[in-house]
């Protein structure tokens, strides 16, 4: 059913219908309205953290006991979280963990302007980055699937238009996680496997590269050099 939702709104339907369990969060504005519409649904727990670093902690122990979870704050709470953000994108998920980022360019209400898309770079997560209430939406559910499917909590960059902001979006009913913990390692033991064998093969073809004869060695970086230049 289609209805006229803020995107701040439209966020937390997105999280009820992915089968959200846990929301801790530190209240900021543009983000604040994203904890305060999914408290509305009895189906997810939602708490205020006493800061930042401790929401996405709390958010991350329920996710490691296999509940999807979300956590939320403006643009410089996630320096103060920064902390665990870089740890979880190397430790990996048992459930999907979407952290979402209000940047406020203007400064409307904040101290200063951020591009939090250089945090999502600097930590190595993926992020996505609706443009409207609808994407909103549809971006929060796809954020579970991804973080299950990678191993790895998302991001959702929201910012101060879009969240405060309305538009149309199609809502749905809510969909209980059905992925277990143990389908999870599974898929954990498998992106393990494929990466060792990935590194096999480069070891092996550094291997050969260094037992090349100095002409061979020579002649090969000279082909690469030609071929990068016609790139």
């Amino acid at each position: 059913m289609k209805q006229l939702m803020l995107g701040n709104a439209a966020v937390a339907r997105g999280l009820y219908e992915a089968g959200c369990s846990v929301a801790s969060s530190y209240p900021g504005t543009p983000s604040t309205e994203i904890t305060e519409e999914a408290a509305k649904y009895d189906a997810i727990y939602c708490e205020w953290a006493p800061n930042e670093k401790v929401a996405m902690e709390t958010a991350f122990g329920a996710c490691l006991a296999g509940k999807r979870s979300f956590c939320g704050m403006k643009h410089v709470g996630l320096n103060v979280a920064a902390d665990p953000l870089f740890t979880i994108s190397y430790t990996g998920v048992n459930a999907g963990m979407v952290i979402a980022v209000a940047d406020d360019a203007g400064m409307h209400s904040s101290q200063n302007e951020q591009d939090s898309r250089h945090h999502a770079i600097a930590a190595k997560v993926p992020m996505l980055e609706p443009s409207d209430s609808a994407e909103a939406l549809a971006f929060a559910k796809a954020a579970f699937e991804l973080s299950e499917e990678y191993d790895t909590p998302v991001l959702l960059k929201m910012c101060t238009r879009v969240s405060h902001s309305q538009s149309l979006a199609d809502t749905a009913e809510r969909e209980e996680r059905l992925a277990s913990v143990a389908q999870l390692e599974a898929r954990k033991l498998e992106l393990a496997a494929k990466q060792e064998m990935l590194q096999k093969a480069f070891d092996k073809a550094l291997e050969r590269l260094l037992t090349l004869p100095e002409e061979q060695y020579i002649v090969l970086l000279s082909e690469l050099a030609v071929k990068a230049a016609r790139t």
